[in-house]
Parts: structure tokens; C-alpha cells; sequence
């Protein structure tokens, strides 16, 4: 079973979950599916990275050259906003990962606003400067 696990994992996992399903638990591969599962998780902590690092570089951009302010990163705070929103309530869990997600996320927003922008790396704060709550708050725009 392992080596399906390698070879065809679309068909690995349908087989697991109907052994699970039948209480075969002796036949299935819980080891494997153990890490499956740990996986699954791991995803969701990457997902809310992702979605913070977009909304970070995003809100940079908008505070750092406010000249270039457009319409598509106004939708984009907006829309990164609401999908951060959603994540969280969907996994409520992720909350006590928030401040490494937060850090995770804005080391990569910098290097993405300074790519995007042409400014320095060190024209951004070290640390973000961005509070939880400005983040995610429709009504809050950095200046």
C-alpha cells in the first residue's frame, strides 16, 4: 500500500478512506495518513501566510508610494482582507500562529514591495507596522 502511497496517491487515498469508513483499520496505512493529515494542516498555515505576505507587500505599496496608488491594489487589500477574514474563521486554530504567520509573511512582503516598487529593501520598517487589527479592518488605510 505504501507504494501506491508513491505512485498514485489519488487512488492511495480513496483506498484509505474506505478501509477507515469500513473500520478496517488493521489494512490501512495510518502511519502515512497520519502525516497526511499533519500535512493538511501545515497547508492552512501556509495559506495564511501566503494571504498576509499579499496583503502586507500590498498595504506597503500603498503607504510607501502613494502617488502610484490604483484601483487594483485597493481591490486587492480588499479582497486579501476578506480572504484572510474567512481563513481564520474557518480555522480558528491557526489564531495561536498568528504572530509567527505575521512575521513569516512580512519578511516575505517586503522583498515582494521592493521588487514591485524598485525601492530598497531597507526603505521598508524592519518589523511590521501593521497592527492584527489594521490588517484585517476594511476601514483602515496607511498614510
Amino acid at each position: 500500500m505504501t507504494n501506491l502511497y508513491h505512485t498514485d496517491l489519488h487512488e492511495w487515498a480513496n483506498r484509505q478512506a474506505q478501509l477507515l469508513r469500513s473500520g478496517r483499520l488493521d489494512q490501512a496505512d495510518i502511519e502515512l495518513i497520519a502525516e497526511e493529515i499533519e500535512s493538511m494542516g501545515n497547508n492552512e498555515l501556509r495559506e495564511l501566510e501566503d494571504r498576509l505576505a499579499v496583503l502586507f507587500s500590498h498595504l506597503l505599496k500603498w503607504r510607501f508610494q502613494p502617488g502610484q496608488r490604483s484601483r487594483h491594489w485597493e481591490l486587492t487589500i480588499k479582497e486579501e482582507r476578506r480572504r484572510l477574514r474567512r481563513h481564520l474563521a474557518r480555522n480558528p486554530s491557526l489564531q495561536q500562529h498568528l504572530a509567527q504567520a505575521r512575521e513569516e509573511a512580512y519578511g516575505d512582503a517586503i522583498l515582494e514591495a521592493a521588487s514591485e516598487t524598485g525601492l530598497a529593501e531597507h526603505s521598508f520598517p524592519e518589523g511590521c507596522p501593521f497592527t492584527p487589527e489594521q490588517t484585517l479592518d476594511d476601514q483602515w488605510w496607511p498614510t
